[in-house]
Order: C-alpha cells, then structure tokens, then sequence
C-alpha cells in the first residue's frame, strides 16, 4: 500500500490495515481548489497536517466543504519535495491513544504544497490572492515567525532586507504575507480573515503587528501607498482573528514507523531535511485537540464548527488560552519539566508514574490554580485538568521529553505561574504565601539551572535566552553548601521580567530561598524536598 491518490484505489487493503479513509472526491477538491481557492495556509508541518487539514477533512468527507487547503512552505523546501509531492499532499494521520492503541486515518484535504521561495510557486500564490473566493488565511509558523526585532528590539537581517528591497520577492513570513494581500488591494481590495493558530498568546495580535509594521516601513520607503496601509489596518476588510490552539504534536516516532510497515505500508520512514526537519509521511500525535477562534471573517469561512472548532469572541478566545496557559496545561508541564530533568527522567509520561511529581502537578493545577482559574464558559476547567492528568500527560505514546519542555522557562514562568500569584495578590481573601507548589516549581527550576542532577552528577541544561545570565547569578552556589546561597537569589527573585512579580512584594521571596536550600542540601535533597512539602 502507497499512500497517494492511485495507491488508494484499493482501499479494501486500507480498510482492513484499520485505515479510515476520505470519503469525498480527491480530484474534485483539488479541481475546485485550483478554481475558488478559499483557504491558504503557510506553515506545512506535522499539527497543520493531523490537525488543521483534518478539520478540513470532515467537512469534506460530510459534504461541508468542496475546495481543500492549499499549503505553503516559507522555511523549508524538502517538506513540499520530498513529503508532499510523492504522497499527493496526503497524510496519514495517527491518533497515539492513552491505552496503547493507535488510530489511523488519511487526510486528504491539502490540493496542493507550494515552496513560496520558487519563483512559480510566489506568481501561483499571487494570482489566488487575487481571487475572489479566498476567505482566509491561517497560520502555523511558531512564535518567532511572526517576529521582525530581536530581544534587542533591532531589526533581524530577513526582516531589514525585506524592508529594503519591498514586496517583489520577500524571504521573511510577514513580507510574504504582507506583499500578497497587496496583491490582493491592487485586485480590488476583496476582504479576508488572516488568522494565526500557533500556540502563543494573543496570537492575532502578533500576527497583525508583523504584517502592518512591514506595509508601514513600505509606504515609508515609497513601495506601497497609504490606501494600502489603511485597507490593511481595516479589520472589517483584513480581520486578525485570535486563536487558542492545543494538541500536542511531537516528531514521528520509530515505534509508529514501524507498526505502519509492518500493516504493508510503503515508504514510511522519516526524513531529516537539510534544515534539520525531521518529518515523515505520517503524523502521530495525541487524540484530544483543542481549536478556539474568534469569529471574524469579512468574507465569509468554512463551517469549522461543523469540524468542532469553538467558534467565538476575542474575549473567549483569551480566556481559554489564559486557562490553559496559566492554570490547566502549562504550569503543569513546566514542573514535571525541570524535576522530570533533576530525577533523570526521559519522558514526561515516566514522571507521571512517580507519586511525588504526580502529587505536585496535582497540587499546582486542582489546589492552588484552580481557585483562581479563569473560566471561559466554553470548556470546563476541572474537566480539562482530569484530562491532562488522567490521560494526555500518561500517555505512553506520546515519546515527548522533560527535555524539550525546560527549553526557554525564563519566557515561560511569568505567564505560567506569575499570573496565579498575581491573582492570589489581587484577591483580599487569598495570601500568596499559602502556596506551596508553585514556590516548589520556582525554586526547582532555579536548582535545574545549576545543571547537577539528584544523583550530584553534572546535567545538561536546555537552551534558554537568559541562561548565561541566570547561572552567572547564581554562580557559587554548591550543591552540598546551602550557606553558599547567600543573598545571591535576591536580585533574581525581585526580577518582575521574570516571574511578572517581585516575589519579595509578593511575599514568596523567603519560601522559594528556603526551599531552594533545601534541594541543594546534598545527593537527594531533591527527592527529599519533594517527599517533605508533598
């Protein structure tokens, strides 16, 4: 069996491999695709694949839909070479199942990959930004996509020769995108929704900012008229819908490979491209996804909530992605990360047979974020803590590392647990000093950052923007000499940058010293601690 649009015709040899397969007419979709265009999506990785064209999928397997997506690539060739081309732009997609299983289906819903960086694929995007039918725009690039500045606030290198060189042939994602829509106001300023659906908050924000300040810097240099600055900044004609996106997507794992092979599926393995992609022609990820998106497109959208999308208001939309930032998900995450990384876990699903780590995210989300959780109204928050806890974070099938998850929790902590003590500060019947967990979440991050394990072995440390300057304030702290802490954590503590309050204002300051002398006290302090306050 090969997946692509003739190895399909058998589909009895699918149907008994346990392969749901597309429902609707592949050539029609891409037929009707090429001739009313309404979705493009740049970002042509792993969650747009299982997830986003997957809502695309049902609607056109229930007769909701006619035209599919049409995927573009702007960072890395080979995925449209050598995943998309060969498979008709299909992907199997596997659902890894908290009791072991895996469910598998063919999405179909992608007509065509295109490599915005080759000179036929940027004139193919231009003329279906010039079509009429194109109600929207959507987005999976990761957060720093959408970035033109650095931490610096000075311009990257992409972003400032974009700006010299104006909207023939940018490389950054927001030239690009900027330069088609005005492709679209030079055809007669048709609107359409732009919407970005990556997992980062206010998302539509970042999004609109990039794209506005690269057409602003145009009109300053000459490129593009203020007709076009001010068609664009219109959002009754070019709406930024917000987004909150959740499903946990990992890289293809050699386990499903080798499943998938051993059903007689053909040319399954993974590649790792040039640009260090590692992707394969199936997708395995976790079965719950959630998508929230605020309900603004001027010129009309799919039936998304026919595919379980949470169609909404902007209010909405913040409030579940604060729910689930500050209190559900998140915070749990980042606790398991930096002890799973202390204790010599590998996987977060190990740690979660571990009674302490277990007892602490269940502390940091039921008892002390829960009482301060924001609620959307649209998701229950206890509901979607059960979950995370009962079935996504065990799951054995989700290969996904303490490792990865530590990566850059100096930009993480003052969402993921500032918010909450922020919230005990503002309420006059809450002490922030009645938390535990979360000082033991921070004051456990700060001994990971001292890169020696619970055992006293040496430990890598995962990338992050502040680490230099992290551990040359906390440099001189020994494991096994709780005195060498001295008041070294004082400036870090009172940092409002990093915890988005003083702790000391906050009346934490002293908790997480005391803690974080605690787990230095030797081999096993860490342990210890965690068995102590748990």
């Amino acid at each position: 069996m090969i997946l692509n649009y003739k190895g399909l015709q058998d589909r009895a040899a699918w149907e008994k491999a346990g392969v749901r397969l597309p429902k609707h007419d592949w050539k029609a979709m891409v037929e009707e695709t090429e001739r009313n265009p309404i979705w493009v999506h740049f970002g042509a990785g792993n969650i747009f694949r299982i997830f986003v064209a997957g809502l695309q999928q049902r609607l056109l397997d229930a007769g909701e839909a006619k035209a599919g997506i049409i995927a573009v690539e702007t960072f890395d060739r080979e995925v449209v070479d050598r995943i998309y081309v060969p498979h008709d732009s299909m992907t199997l997609a596997v659902s890894l199942l908290a009791d072991g299983g895996i469910a598998k289906s063919i999405n179909a819903s992608i007509a065509k990959g295109i490599v915005a960086a080759d000179p036929e694929g940027w004139n193919e995007l231009k003329a279906i930004f010039r079509k009429p039918s194109l109600q929207m725009l959507s987005f999976t690039i990761t957060e720093k996509g959408y970035a033109l500045r650095d931490m610096k606030g000075e311009l990257t290198p992409v972003a400032a020769a974009d700006i010299e060189a104006g909207p023939a042939a940018p490389k950054h994602a927001m030239g690009a995108v900027a330069a088609l829509l005005l492709e679209r106001f030079n055809a007669g300023g048709m609107p359409i929704a732009v919407v970005s659906m990556d997992n980062c908050s206010h998302n539509g924000e970042k999004l609109r900012a990039g794209v506005t300040e690269m057409a602003r810097e145009w009109q300053k240099k000459g490129f593009v008229p203020a007709e076009f600055v001010a068609w664009l900044e219109d959002e009754a004609k070019v709406s930024f819908p917000w987004s909150m996106i959740d499903k946990i997507t990992p890289r293809p794992a050699e386990v499903v490979e080798q499943k998938l092979t051993a059903l007689g599926i053909e040319d399954m393995a993974p590649i790792v491209t040039e640009k260090h992609t590692y992707i394969a022609p199936f997708v395995n990820a976790e079965a719950p996804q959630y998508l929230v998106i605020e309900d603004r497109f001027p010129n009309g959208r799919p039936a998304l909530e026919k595919a379980g999308v949470y169609m909404t208001d902007r209010d909405t939309v913040n409030m579940t992605e604060r729910m689930k930032v500050t209190t559900c998900l998140n915070p749990l995450h980042t606790a398991l990360a930096v002890y799973g990384c202390l204790l010599g876990y590998e996987k977060i699903c190990d740690e979660m047979k571990d009674e302490e780590l277990v007892k602490l995210v269940n502390r940091v989300g039921y008892v002390e974020g829960l009482p301060v959780v924001t609620d959307p109204g649209i998701l229950s928050p206890k509901a979607f803590i059960d979950e995370v806890v009962g079935q996504r974070l065990p799951n054995p099938f989700m290969p996904d590392t303490p490792q990865r998850i530590a990566c850059d929790t100096s930009q993480k902590v003052p969402i993921r647990f500032g918010e909450t003590i922020k919230s005990y500060m503002a309420d006059p019947d809450k002490d922030p000093a009645s938390l535990t967990a979360i000082p033991l979440a921070l004051a456990g991050w700060l001994r990971y950052l001292l890169g020696v394990d619970d055992a006293g072995r040496e430990m890598a440390v995962s990338p992050d923007p502040m680490l230099a300057t992290l551990q040359g304030e906390l440099a001189g702290i020994e494991l096994g000499k709780p005195d060498s802490v001295g008041d070294k954590l004082v400036p870090i503590l009172e940092n409002p940058n990093l915890f988005g309050v003083s702790l000391t204002e906050a009346g934490l300051a002293d908790k997480v010293t005391g803690l974080f002398r605690e787990l230095i006290a030797g081999p096993g302090a860490v342990r210890a601690t965690l068995k102590k306050y748990l």
